[in-house]
């Protein structure tokens, strides 16, 4: 069965930095772009980050220089190394991955992590 197991998530002080990890296990992972979506209350779904299976990236605007995505393919991985948070960037976030040939956005999620930023 296909799964994306997220870790990482948690509670951290502005200006404090967490690592999303997202494992994937019963597809090909490196054919599959890989994506970081989140979702805060109130608030529409987002793409925060995706690295394609070539390994181009993009980034929403407003985590700019903060977080950084890269990918492992040999241990079926991607990371989300998040630094300089800031409160706004509480939400919950969600691992995604999906062949361009299909699109983006669809294929397989995750179930969620919780990211709380205060102080």
């Amino acid at each position: 069965q296909v799964q994306l197991v997220e870790s990482g998530g948690g509670l951290v002080q502005p200006g404090g930095s967490l690592r999303l990890s997202c494992a994937g296990s019963g597809f090909t992972f490196r054919n599959y772009g890989m994506s970081w979506y989140r979702q805060a209350p109130g608030k529409e779904r987002e793409l925060v980050a995706r690295i394609t299976s070539g390994g181009s990236t993009v980034y929403v605007d407003s985590v700019k220089g903060r977080f950084t995505i890269y990918r492992d393919n040999a241990k079926n991985t991607v990371y989300l190394q998040m630094n300089s948070l800031k409160e706004e960037d509480t939400a919950v976030y969600y691992c995604n991955a999906a062949l361009a040939s299909v699109g983006y956005g669809y294929g397989y999620w995750g179930q969620g992590t919780q990211v709380t930023v205060s102080s």
